[in-house]
């Protein structure tokens, strides 16, 4: 490849004087010998790393090729990605594309928190969809080793089925997939209870998936729940079980308990402890290894901030920390060792179940945003309400995630819209503006948007209307969607690096 023209520093107008580091611009960064130091990050980075392309001498693929690396190249030694919405943002396919990546040097790509109600899918170099519930998504890579973190709560028969079905198409688990030894096990009889505690509530249900999830971690709390580690000592193991069994028993009238019920539990669990041994793993200790060892570590979050047990739409919200502090509770690793936080947002706005949803449109608009971007869950196969963009959460989420860069997903859905809405502020019924996203659940629905009238205030911006699926360069973009992309940064103050643009693996915008 040659390349007629590269500026280093800040003088490359490709560059647009930002820092190569953390890409603020201005005065954030400045040369230092052959390297150039980041003000805000307290970073060197080699300035051969900075170089861009700003003469096209080379083909559009391999400019793109460049970018990609550097980008990708930048990040800090421990990468998360987490949601910023209510889950189902595509934050699947980014970990897949850096995992991919970072083939020589990513080598660990970890689940930290939640269970099987959050599904990824993600596809493969030749198309093929996989939807992946426990198994983090770096699994497509063969170079990458998975690790399942103490604050997943593990469903076996849930797991081996993945495992099964990643290996009948060829990718191999063996080796690649490490369980934490403290992680809690979501037993079949969490599921039945989730659906009796759902049916309790009657019109006031959550909307949960019924996996499983909340009444497992309710285990966890009360210091009753069974881990991974349990598993190697079969004869606690059924006390333990038996304990759990006997609890829900007494609290739902609906809950059938007998002795061969707990029999055949037991026996099944024998079997799944043997198949289960190798994977199991001291997976702190493995972490911070790698970390001592200079390993880069990509960390992959299930759900998404404003699903958060304590920042989302409470009661509606899962039943764990899907936010930047769950990634050390749930792997084990210091707040220190964190620094590039990705936090992934989907162009428009979905939820599945019930909550408030205050940018959500009804009627045939929001059908054509379901339809156009296939909304529909990846874990129940339940229809997503669809709404327009909600910068106050968004930038609530980015307070409280610290992102150091966001990655704009599905930007494509909106291409046959004339025009389009950021949900840019709340209002109270009198015309008062809302400072901040609310707690008060009462006041949330107030602002929910209905047929007849909305306390949200929108900003309208035009609509592209052409194809953008086969676009790999900014530049490519129309204006119009260039202008979107760019109002989001500017509203939320936080630059978006990779923008999606289709669902497969290469339909991805490095900015």
């Amino acid at each position: 490849m040659t390349i007629s023209s590269v500026a280093f520093g800040p003088a490359s107008p490709a560059l647009g004087r930002r820092c190569p580091t953390c890409s603020v611009g201005g005065r954030n960064w400045k040369p230092l010998g052959a390297s150039s130091f980041c003000i805000s990050r307290g970073l060197e980075w080699p300035r051969s790393a900075a170089a861009r392309v700003v003469a096209p001498a080379a083909s559009l693929s391999a400019v793109e090729e460049i970018d990609q690396v550097d980008r990708i190249a930048s990040l800090s030694q421990v990468a998360s990605v987490l949601g910023t919405q209510w889950g189902d943002e595509g934050k699947g396919k980014l970990v897949d594309v850096l995992a991919k990546n970072f083939d020589v040097v990513a080598r660990l790509c970890l689940g930290c928190q939640g269970g099987a109600n959050a599904g990824h899918t993600i596809y493969n170099a030749e198309g093929k969809k996989f939807a992946l519930h426990l198994v983090p998504s770096g699994i497509l890579n063969e170079e990458t080793l998975c690790v399942i973190g103490n604050g997943v709560v593990v469903h076996l028969p849930g797991l081996f089925q993945e495992i099964d079905g990643l290996e009948s198409n060829g990718i191999s688990c063996k080796g690649r997939i490490l369980v934490s030894d403290r992680a809690h096990l979501l037993f079949d009889f969490h599921q039945v209870v989730d659906g009796l505690r759902e049916a309790e509530l009657a019109n006031s249900f959550i909307g949960t998936t019924k996996r499983g999830i909340g009444p497992c971690y309710s285990s966890k709390v009360i210091r009753n729940g069974v881990r991974v580690c349990d598993l190697k000592h079969m004869d606690t193991f059924a006390q333990k079980l038996d304990t759990l069994l006997r609890d829900a028993a007494s609290r739902f009238e609906g809950f059938k308990y007998s002795v061969d019920m707990f029999n055949e539990e037991v026996e099944r669990y024998k079997r799944f402890a043997e198949r289960l041994e190798p994977f199991i793993a001291d997976t702190v200790h493995v972490l911070n290894e790698s970390i001592l060892q200079k390993k880069k570590i990509l960390v992959e979050g299930g759900q998404a901030t404003m699903l958060d047990i304590d920042f989302g739409t409470y009661p509606f919200v899962t039943s764990s920390n899907p936010s930047a502090g769950g990634i050390c509770t749930g792997l084990g690793i210091a707040p220190r060792c964190l620094d590039d936080i990705i936090g992934v947002v989907k162009a428009y706005t979905t939820r599945v179940g019930s909550g408030p949803f205050p940018t959500e449109i009804l009627g045939k608009d929001g059908d054509l945003l379901r339809v156009t971007g296939m909304e529909f869950g990846t874990t129940t196969g339940r229809p997503r309400r669809c709404g327009w963009l909600d910068i106050v959460a968004l930038k609530y989420c980015c307070q409280l995630n610290g992102f150091s860069s966001l990655n704009l997903t599905k930007l494509d859905v909106l291409s046959e819209l004339s025009e389009i809405k950021l949900g840019v502020s709340y209002m109270q019924n009198g015309g008062e503006k809302v400072s901040s996203f609310p707690a008060d659940l009462r006041l949330l629905e107030q602002i929910q948007a209905s047929f007849e009238f909305t306390f949200v205030e929108y900003e309208v911006l035009p609509g592209w209307q052409s194809d953008i699926s086969s676009i790999r360069n900014y530049n490519d973009l129309p204006k119009t969607a260039q202008r979107y992309v760019e109002r989001i940064e500017e509203l939320v103050g936080v630059p978006i690096h990779y923008i999606g643009v289709g669902p497969g693996r290469d339909a991805i915008i490095f900015k």
